[in-house]
């Protein structure tokens, strides 16, 4: 027979009493030709020692290994001397020899242009590991009890002086709670706004819509609000006397790429203490500025009005699942009642962070990231002027993506479909809008996670995906 993966199966749930009649060796050999054919012991699965099973059962171990005999004469079991008991393949897997196979995961497309991914390849393992490490090697078992719901203070300690240092923000460690996201903490700001009066949210338009989704499953209405070369239109807000809170990414606005100016952050802040209201500032991938220095954050300037909100999904991975929120005081209470299980990371994967920042592990990486994701964004920017020499690409020299404005003669769902035939995903500018369609038809193109190696190949079959996308009548190229 062929080898295959043995599973451990000593733990099985029998049921040998109510509903079965015979001898105990009978009954129990009904148990387990049940347990085997509906799959709860699969093939390859090792059952216990005759001598363990008899122990666990309270029979004589006569049962047992006349049992076993049995089920080995029927073909369900496979007893071979040093390697124990085993099950055996039925049906369509005894040819493979095998169990069947693991459910595999949903498979990434060859080349990846969609935004909102940091180069996965790169991510720091053997350094996590090495924080891993030391931090359970020292770890005191009361640790391991249920976590603080507003993250672990080792890890609030170092985050508010990170965020202070690289983000020129105001964070108090009092007031800044360990979260699954930024999406998680925009969904228990929006329930404490609800809590507090407040009905109705400003945010960008065209902006991120998970974002816009978490407000609503908070409760709260969605007002949009266009954005311009300068960011957010914050003298927009004034056609919204109801909104008293407003989600903006005001260092690298997402998809637009642009930077809020200087003279609307000042006119969004005296919004804010105007009407008494409130700031969800999304951090959003400000690491990453390649022409000059990131901007700070508005946070710094007047922590009582804003609430900052980071993760560590564009630097490290989504997978982790750590996020931040460094809220007013007035909001850190109705922020941290919104808590339901569970609320935090683990403790074991804050105290890892923790350890990665503080060791200065998390700048090395960051750096070495900055050059990688300039010189990527270089080659792609230059690949589209090449190829595309029509197309308008939008945005500073920051972050993980770039808007490419295209003319009225491309369908963007179309290009998204027929990209998606040749094993390459883009995303449609049409996925980020609200009702603001002033930027016309775009695609929004991320870099992070494409390799190197297909800058070139990427920009290759964008340009032949287009052409092919062009509605009929349309000139052959850009004018």
């Amino acid at each position: 027979m062929a080898e295959f993966q043995t599973n451990l199966a000593w733990d099985t749930l029998l049921e040998l009493g109510e509903g079965r009649d015979g001898p105990l060796h009978a009954r129990l050999s009904g148990a387990l030709r049940d347990a085997i054919r509906d799959g709860r012991l699969p093939a390859g699965s090792a059952l216990p020692p005759s001598r363990t099973l008899a122990g666990d059962l309270g029979c004589s171990r006569w049962v047992v290994t006349e049992t076993y005999a049995q089920l080995a004469a029927e073909g369900y079991l496979d007893a071979r001397v040093g390697s124990g008991t085993r099950v055996r393949p039925l049906g369509q897997h005894e040819e493979a020899g095998r169990s069947p196979p693991a459910v595999a995961p949903a498979r990434a497309p060859r080349i990846d242009l969609a935004p909102g991914l940091p180069d996965l390849r790169s991510f720091p393992l053997a350094r996590w590991v090495a924080a891993l490490r030391s931090v359970t090697s020292t770890l005191a078992y009361a640790e391991l009890g249920y976590p603080d719901p507003a993250g672990h203070p080792r890890l609030r300690q170092v985050l508010a002086g990170y965020l202070a240092r690289v983000r020129g923000a105001q964070a108090d460690p009092a007031q800044v709670t360990i979260c699954r996201g930024v999406t998680d903490a925009t969904h228990r700001v929006g329930q404490a706004l609800r809590a507090a009066g407040i009905g109705a949210v400003a945010v960008e338009d065209p902006g991120w819509h998970r974002l816009r989704q978490a407000a609503v499953a908070a409760g709260l209405r969605v007002v949009p609000v266009p954005v311009d070369g300068q960011g957010l239109r914050v003298g927009d807000l004034e056609d919204h006397p109801d909104v008293r809170a407003v989600i903006v990414s005001p260092t690298h606005q997402f998809p637009t790429g642009v930077v809020l100016s200087a003279e609307r952050r000042g006119a969004l802040l005296a919004w804010a203490r105007r009407v008494d209201g409130l700031i969800l500032e999304d951090d959003y991938d400000a690491e990453f500025r390649y022409d000059r220095r990131p901007v700070g954050t508005i946070q710094g300037t007047d922590p009582s009005r804003v609430a900052l909100l980071g993760s560590l999904s564009k630097t490290l991975s989504p997978a982790l699942g750590i996020g931040w929120v460094a809220t007013p005081p007035a909001w850190t209470g109705p922020f941290r009642d919104t808590v339901g299980p569970p609320a935090a990371p683990s403790t074991l994967d804050q105290l890892t962070f923790a350890e990665f920042l503080q060791a200065g592990a998390y700048d090395r990486h960051l750096r070495a990231a900055r050059k990688r994701y300039r010189l990527r964004r270089d080659r792609l920017v230059s690949g589209l002027a090449e190829r595309l020499p029509g197309a308008r690409l939008l945005g500073v020299a920051a972050g993980l993506h770039l808007l490419v404005l295209l003319d009225d003669t491309v369908d963007g769902a179309a290009v998204v479909s027929r990209a998606a035939t040749r094993d390459m995903r883009v995303a449609n500018l049409d996925t980020y809008r609200v009702h603001d369609d002033r930027f016309g038809p775009g695609l929004v193109l991320g870099y992070g996670n494409l390799a190197d190696g297909q800058v070139e190949e990427a920009v290759a079959l964008l340009a032949t995906t287009l052409a092919e996308c062009r509605r009929r009548g349309a000139p052959a190229s850009y004018p």
